[in-house]
């Protein structure tokens, strides 16, 4: 996959975590960046699943993993997984001293209970 709607390549991430659970003093397992905004929330599995919900009220169903790692993509429309794709603007994942479950003080020791 090399061009797809609904993908931006020169927009930036919203920062380093999850808007929403920054804002809300919250924490994440893993991260999401929107591909056509980069907003960047919380997976699926985390407690409140913020990117899935802001591809719900934004319309934007594209996201890739902000992971170390991870450059795959996913439509949350037609619910297809793409192994890479086209180059994001800088960064591509959160800071690696950043740790997962992050952010590091705001996880509760029994954050494992909390998962979806």
């Amino acid at each position: 996959m090399t061009e797809m709607p609904g993908i931006d390549p020169v927009v930036p991430p919203s920062g380093t975590g999850c808007v929403e659970c920054d804002e809300a003093g919250g924490w994440w397992l893993h991260l999401r960046r929107c591909a056509e905004c980069g907003h960047i929330g919380c997976c699926d599995t985390s407690p409140m699943q913020h990117a899935s919900g802001h591809a719900a009220d934004s319309g934007h169903p594209v996201i890739r993993s902000f992971e170390p790692g991870e450059e795959w993509f996913w439509n949350y429309d037609t619910e297809e997984f793409y192994e890479g794709g086209p180059v994001l603007a800088a960064p591509q994942h959160h800071p690696l001293d950043q740790p997962v479950p992050g952010p590091a003080g705001r996880v509760p020791g029994d954050w494992r209970a909390h998962l979806h």
